[in-house]
């Protein structure tokens, strides 16, 4: 039976962490795609197209392995909040979001490299922020934390300290639905408790 070699197609650190805590092993192959989209589509279709790209991105460069991408969008009132341009976008950002509730939205994509199957899917979790005064929200930013976030903050880093409450799964806000990406793995023939069991023995 192949074993098949899994690649994270994401440069991001809290993704590579969450899939670490798995116990599998994968490799990390960074996509550099194009992550503007032009036409008006929905949240949901947005980030479920933008995974797929990323993941698509790696799986055409090799001839073998389970690749996985994904991506994560902050919406407010229907307004895409995507990584801050600089500090005073962070700040823009956060004085919008302060006191209010928003959606986070992350997609996954799995590909098999080999034969071209695919999975897509996404989640969404409602995040409640409590009321941030501005010398709050400029001093966050000036950790450095928001910088290269969606939305301009962190919920499981600084970020967990301006979070009320979230109505969800967690780990959609920190960018990878992990009970989704596990169920899509089983459909590659990677069962991660499986998996797991075996590597703890």
């Amino acid at each position: 039976m192949r074993v098949a070699r899994l690649i994270l197609a994401s440069g991001s650190p809290r993704r590579r962490e969450l899939l670490a805590g798995l116990g599998i092993a994968f490799d990390v192959i960074v996509s550099d795609v194009d992550e503007t989209i032009k036409e008006e589509v929905m949240p949901s279709e947005m980030v479920r197209t933008l995974a797929c790209r990323k993941a698509s991105a790696v799986s055409n460069t090799i001839q073998d392995g389970i690749v996985v991408g994904a991506d994560t969008i902050v919406v407010l009132d229907g307004e895409v909040l995507g990584k801050p341009v600089d500090k005073q976008d962070a700040i823009h950002m956060l004085k919008k979001l302060q006191g209010r509730s928003h959606t986070v939205y992350s997609g996954v994509a799995v590909i098999d490299a080999a034969s071209g199957k695919q999975l897509v899917d996404h989640r969404s979790t409602l995040v409640h922020m409590r009321p941030l005064t501005d010398a709050e929200i400029e001093a966050y930013v000036e950790t450095g934390e928001p910088l290269d976030k969606a939305g301009s903050y962190a919920i499981q880093g600084i970020g967990s300290t301006i979070v009320d409450r979230i109505d969800g799964d967690y780990f959609t806000v920190v960018g990878l639905p992990m009970e989704l990406l596990a169920s899509m793995l089983t459909s590659f023939g990677i069962h991660v408790l499986k998996a797991t069991e075996e590597t703890m023995r």
